[in-house]
């Protein structure tokens, strides 16, 4: 009997009665009133809470209704300027307390510049808590005893970071990762050696190499980077799937994108069933993670250091380009509806405050909390109204597969003017054979079932879909030239703008 996977399995089973129990009786809107008490009053003399009377906000009778009328909100680029260039130049207390000594770099698929997100040890500390809270919950799938002995390997950005005078930089995964508990450190691949490698190609050769010696049951990381690495341990051992050198992997932790449109290149790289779990851990703090069998959603982290507000994500509070409009109508959770794609604002104890962060999520059970991400507020294509979102996107690609039994590793799709009216154009990146014309077709033709915005607009203004079938490398080495290779970074499901001139340019330079 494998004692030390008795021992861990215990543990997590006691661990998780008492959440269990907390959770009964705190109600989620109970819980997120908590949090923002909980936030103002931590962060009442910092220079941001004493701008907007954090104290009287506290007084007021209803508390959430007093933060939303006076604190306004924002995007990265209004905190950023007003606040968070202070704390770069080491000045303490200014949206929370202390000084901040770590920045997670994060530019998402939109932006050209790296956005410098605040990491605080509250935050690390909430992140490590909803960590543990995930692992423990692994309880609930009935592993054998001996699967709490495996690796975890986790397929994150590097452990190095940057120290800039007043404050070190880098992935949030690699800051996070120096806070591995001890007990967990046997568990830990690829190790600290390796996770400190900086240059992704050079960490993919190590985990390469060190494959054979490892015993791992669970994977974490973005889908696309994963699929290569477990790719390229296939082919150089000669392997028919990846439980030919690692029998006992059983779960996989996906976050970042949607897993349906990379299942076809998974499903030939598993030999047997694997569990697939989904995670929300953003830069700027651990959203919600997938907590239940046979659901396809995430409970949201209601009682954790982060306040959520929801922004329905329709044309009263957005632009055409995805910009948040001023004075947007924002909820909070016991007012939001399922099935609504909202915009997530977060307020953290990170001093982030009623922080647009970037992604739209819809709720499918509010009885816990549970949501879907549905894609970016910059990643949708509606260049005349027929408002794709990413959902629809990645199920039509999905759909695409199952039409014709193969594999899409990748793709992106962008809108633009064409003989006086609108066209689609879709890069998909395969290694099997694909009539352009045809995927184009049939893409098309799901759209047009998804959504009925895209049906009207195909017969008003979008005259012609067009698709162009791509090596899965053009697409890698295209974020190898943005230097945006392995850890979080994932290739822009949509183009916008320079980004369109961008992409053309470079697939000019590549042997197609």
């Amino acid at each position: 009997m494998p004692l030390l996977g008795s021992l861990i399995k215990s543990a997590y089973t006691l661990r998780n009665r008492p959440v269990e129990l907390k959770q009964k009786r705190l109600s989620l809107e109970k819980a997120q009133e908590k949090q923002l008490l909980r936030l103002l009053r931590t962060a009442q003399f910092t220079a941001f809470g004493e701008k907007y009377d954090f104290t009287e906000i506290l007084n007021a009778d209803d508390v959430v209704k007093a933060f939303r009328e006076k604190v306004p909100v924002h995007n990265y680029s209004s905190m950023y300027k007003q606040w968070w260039y202070r704390l770069l130049n080491g000045e303490p207390y200014v949206t929370w307390p202390g000084k901040v000594d770590y920045f997670a770099l994060s530019s998402g698929t939109s932006e050209s510049s790296s956005k410098y997100i605040p990491v605080t040890p509250d935050m690390l500390h909430s992140i490590k808590r909803a960590s543990i809270r995930q692992i423990v919950r692994m309880v609930r799938y009935d592993f054998p005893l001996d699967f709490y002995e495996k690796g975890m390997l986790m397929i994150g950005g590097s452990t190095h970071l940057q120290y800039n005078g007043t404050y070190y930089e880098g992935d949030l995964s690699g800051i996070t990762a120096a806070g591995i508990p001890f007990w967990f450190q046997h568990f830990y691949k690829p190790g600290k050696k390796i996770s400190r490698t900086t240059d992704w190609n050079t960490k993919l050769e190590e985990i390469v190499r060190k494959a054979p010696d490892w015993d791992i049951g669970v994977i974490v990381g973005v889908p696309a980077w994963v699929q290569i690495l477990l790719e390229k341990i296939i082919e150089t051992y000669n392997l028919n799937t990846i439980h030919d050198i690692w029998p006992n992997l059983g779960v996989y932790v996906h976050s970042g994108v949607a897993i349906q449109p990379y299942l076809k290149s998974f499903e030939q790289l598993f030999g047997k069933e694997i569990m697939f779990n989904e995670s929300y851990l953003a830069s700027e703090g651990y959203v919600a993670f997938q907590n239940r069998k046979n659901t396809t959603g995430m409970d949201m982290i209601m009682d954790n250091g982060i306040f959520f507000e929801f922004v329905p994500f329709n044309d009263e509070n957005f632009d055409n380009e995805g910009n948040l409009k001023e004075n947007p109508q924002t909820l909070s959770f016991s007012e939001a509806e399922e099935n609504v794609n909202y915009a997530l604002l977060l307020s953290t104890n990170a001093g982030a405050w009623r922080y647009l962060i970037g992604d739209t999520i819809k709720i499918i059970d509010k009885r816990y909390a549970e949501i879907q991400i549905t894609g970016r507020t910059k990643h949708f294509l509606s260049i005349c109204g027929e408002h794709l979102s990413q959902e629809n996107m990645n199920r039509a690609v999905e759909l695409l597969q199952n039409d014709l039994g193969i594999r899409i590793n990748e793709f992106t799709v962008y809108a633009y003017r064409y003989k006086g009216r609108f066209a689609h154009m879709w890069y998909l990146g395969t290694d099997d054979a694909l009539d352009p014309k045809k995927a184009a077709g049939i893409i098309d033709g799901h759209l047009k079932n998804l959504n009925d915005d895209y049906r009207v607009e195909r017969l008003e203004a979008v005259s012609h879909v067009f698709a162009r079938v791509l090596s899965p490398k053009v697409f890698l080495n295209y974020m190898e030239m943005k230097g945006k290779t392995g850890s979080a970074n994932k290739f822009p499901r949509v183009l916008k703008n320079e980004r369109i001139d961008e992409w053309e340019d470079f697939l000019k330079t590549q042997k197609l």
